[in-house]
């Protein structure tokens, strides 16, 4: 990995140098734990004098579907409280009669159960979290499940309140209790963050109401609404943790499994093509990464705020990259350059 590590470092500097984000913090690892990794530019451009760090905190964003939502969800799939392919409103009486009901949540998995795509949570069920989840349980269809791929942030949002609802718990503490204490994730959390704790965490974008930069709130506003913590986003981490999330998957997908919250099964189903003939080829949560060659066998998600994550059982590696590109802009493409340039170094074209 040496080699690959000055690579690493001098792509990431790039990145810091052009704006395409402040600092960055990444990680390399198997299933034993992280073997490279660290951290470039700064943590807050407006203090000079503090760098990024490998426990500097970040808002994941969309990474909070996988490493909140997904597996608490593979818990209860392999506990048998939940069957992915029994429609929602055969078992939910909150969706029964609803134009939910024929959905599964192995269509909400893949992105196949023709949920709306973006929208503005406010503006259509307003400032309650009680009238925001009874309009998004009860929203008209885009189109008839099972028909196309589409990514939306409403397919975890509802999951997260499936999860709610088996369970009786806030998927805050399923969370916590479930997957990331059992996996030593100590710094991972929901926020808001304490102030203590927010001091070690990367700001984001500019937030004209308070004047200053979010740091340690949630950038996702449909997060914020529901009070910083949903399946759409919200969670805060280090890579050192995530690397503990991905080593737990990569030891669970080996020969034999591992001990954990969730096992080997739940792996295999969700780390393979689930969607069939339809386009982009989906897992359950996690897509594959493009330009890893034929093999096609390293598997991704990546957050708005600029953070990506990548895991291949094949090649027995995970990579996690967190940077803040939201302090500088809501332009995708120069930190998906970076990115793209950091999975190929990680996880070259075979």
């Amino acid at each position: 990995m040496t080699s690959r590590t000055s690579l690493v470092e001098r792509l990431l500097q790039d990145g810091v140098r052009s704006l395409a984000f402040p600092g960055a913090v990444w990680a390399v690892g198997d299933a034993g734990g992280t073997t490279a990794g660290g951290a470039v530019g700064l943590l807050d451009p407006a203090r000079r004098d503090e760098p990024a760090r490998p426990d500097t905190l970040y808002d994941l964003a969309s990474l909070t579907k996988v490493i909140a939502v997904w597996p608490v969800v593979g818990t209860l799939v392999e506990a048998g409280a939940l069957r992915p392919h029994t429609p929602l409103g055969a078992f939910w009486p909150e969706v029964a009669g609803r134009p939910l009901a024929p959905v599964t949540p192995h269509q909400l998995l893949t992105h196949t159960a023709g949920l709306p795509l973006r929208a503005n949570l406010r503006r259509l069920y307003g400032t309650d979290p009680g009238d925001v989840r009874r309009g998004v349980l009860g929203e008209e269809l885009r189109r008839p499940p099972g028909e196309a791929v589409e990514y939306t942030d409403r397919a975890a949002l509802v999951l997260g309140y499936l999860a709610e609802h088996l369970t009786g718990r806030p998927l805050r503490e399923l969370a916590a209790e479930r997957i990331w204490g059992p996996l030593g994730m100590t710094e991972t959390r929901y926020g808001p963050l304490p102030a203590a704790v927010a001091a070690r965490c990367a700001p984001t974008e500019f937030d004209e109401p308070t004047g200053a930069h979010l740091k340690g709130t949630v950038h996702d506003f449909s997060s914020r609404l529901l009070g910083g913590a949903c399946g759409i986003a919200g969670a805060f981490s280090t890579a050192r943790d995530l690397g503990r999330l991905l080593a737990h998957v990569l030891a669970a997908g080996g020969r034999g499994g591992a001990a954990g919250p969730f096992g080997p099964g739940w792996v295999a189903d969700s780390l393979r093509v689930r969607t069939g003939g339809l386009v982009p080829p989906r897992g359950l949560f996690w897509h594959l990464a493009p330009g890893t060659g034929a093999r096609d066998d390293v598997w991704t998600h990546y957050g708005f705020t600029g953070t990506g994550m990548w895991v291949s059982p094949a090649r027995g590696r995970w990579a996690v990259l967190l940077t803040n590109k939201l302090y500088f802009t809501r332009e995708t493409g120069p930190v998906t350059a970076v990115r793209d340039a950091f999975r190929a170094a990680v996880f070259p074209a075979t």
